[in-house]
């Protein structure tokens, strides 16, 4: 792990109040990593989780947002309407002539409209340098109203959820446009604003990143019965039903593996009785959600990573998931298929594969090439370790979250 020393004039730098949905949280690892690295590099942190999370991380409070506190908008609101119209005004205009795109996204907006409401007081007492919203739902409209109630200057975190779910946050666009600065993870992340109107120079490619890189463990051989892991929410977006049709393509096959689906979600039932139905009991085990140190277990046995990520009927899809770049860095060698930027990352034949989830046939070859050939498992292993240790180092990307902090309060 590299150890970064503290700013020498910390004291002195402006405080920066970050905004959650909810901190920390057992499956955003690379957000409580992003918040170490920035408090390594002696940034002044306040932090907000505005539902569930809170206590303290890393000797920092987290303040958590008492949902009861939402009662005080009954006389906070019509105060509002009355004396601060450029904002409410704004607010109640949304709500009357368009619709937001789902019922969840309605009420991540609702509660941080309401967070904002119910704090700014709070804010304007002690007002910190700059806001800055982990997520370009609820932490990003509560930036939006404080920064429209206070004049905080403010930044926000858009991937992809917020980009693609029904189209985007129902409130995307107003916030884009106010924020100081944006940063995403992709670069079709960053295409994606750009092409909703967002100047590209406000625009930044900022990946999360691993505060200490795991040792590139051994290449296993012989590698019989293969060993495949999938880290997986059960949604649709992560394209399970696919991968399971892999499984048993690679059964039908004759391809010894055993495979691990690990995390939970909607789809537990229907995986499970699909498992049944493709006959495939004996190979695919759903594990259900597991720690992350029990994470790290599972790709320390693992030969290969599948993910088999696609755009879900909402719209929603994975931008560049963690998960890959995390299973680079091990040295377990990632399938994946095209969907999203997981190309960012993977270059086929390279660095890992790019395989398409409509033709399992494709992941049957690529597995018999990963048991059959030593050579070819090392460059594809080093290759990813490499791109990696480049791109994907928590320290040096917290540094230019740091620049883009300092830019947006010049």
């Amino acid at each position: 792990m590299r150890v970064v020393s503290p700013a020498a004039d910390v004291p002195d730098r402006p405080t920066v109040a970050y905004l959650f949905t909810t901190f920390p949280k057992s499956t955003e690892t690379f957000l409580q990593r992003e918040v170490a690295a920035l408090q390594a590099r002696g940034m002044r942190l306040r932090l907000y989780s505005l539902i569930g999370g809170g206590g303290e991380f890393r000797g920092i409070p987290v303040q958590r947002f008492r949902l009861w506190r939402l009662l005080t908008l009954f006389w906070w609101i019509p105060w509002l309407a009355a004396t601060r119209w450029d904002v409410f005004g704004i607010l109640l205009r949304g709500l009357l002539t368009r619709r937001a795109p789902g019922w969840l996204n309605f009420w991540e907006n609702m509660l941080g409209a309401g967070f904002a409401g119910v704090c700014h007081r709070e804010f304007r007492r002690d007002p910190p340098g700059l806001i800055h919203a982990a997520w370009a739902g609820a932490p990003a409209t509560a930036a939006w109203i404080l920064g429209r109630l206070n004049g905080h200057r403010y930044t926000v975190a858009a991937h992809a959820y917020d980009l693609y779910e029904h189209g985007g946050d129902w409130w995307l666009d107003e916030k884009l446009h106010e924020a100081r600065a944006i940063h995403t993870s992709t670069d079709m992340g960053r295409a994606t604003l750009i092409l909703r109107g967002v100047p590209a120079d406000r625009v930044n490619v900022i990946r999360r990143g691993l505060d200490r890189f795991p040792p590139l463990k051994q290449l296993r051989s012989p590698r019989q019965p293969l060993r495949l892991v999938s880290i997986a929410r059960l949604v649709p977006k992560k394209g399970l039903r696919h991968q399971l049709r892999i499984h048993a393509a690679l059964a039908a096959a004759g391809v010894d593996f055993e495979a691990r689906i690990i995390g939970d979600g909607p789809l537990r039932e229907e995986l499970l009785a699909m498992i049944r139905e493709l006959r495939i009991e004996a190979r695919t085990t759903l594990t259900g959600h597991l720690s992350s140190n029990e994470v790290w277990a599972q790709l320390e046995w693992a030969d290969a990573l599948l993910h088999t990520g696609v755009v879900a009927e909402s719209g929603d899809r994975d931008g560049l998931p963690n998960v890959i770049p995390e299973a680079m860095a091990a040295g377990v060698i990632v399938l994946s298929s095209k969907a999203a930027a997981t190309s960012e990352a993977v270059a086929h034949g390279e660095s890992g594969f790019l395989l398409d989830v409509e033709h399992p046939g494709q992941w049957v070859d690529a597995v018999r090439q990963i048991i059959q050939d030593d050579a070819l498992c090392a460059r594809l292993r080093q290759s990813g370790r490499l791109w990696t240790e480049q791109h994907y180092d928590a320290h040096r990307n917290a540094e230019r979250l740091q620049v883009m902090f300092d830019r947006a309060l010049a």
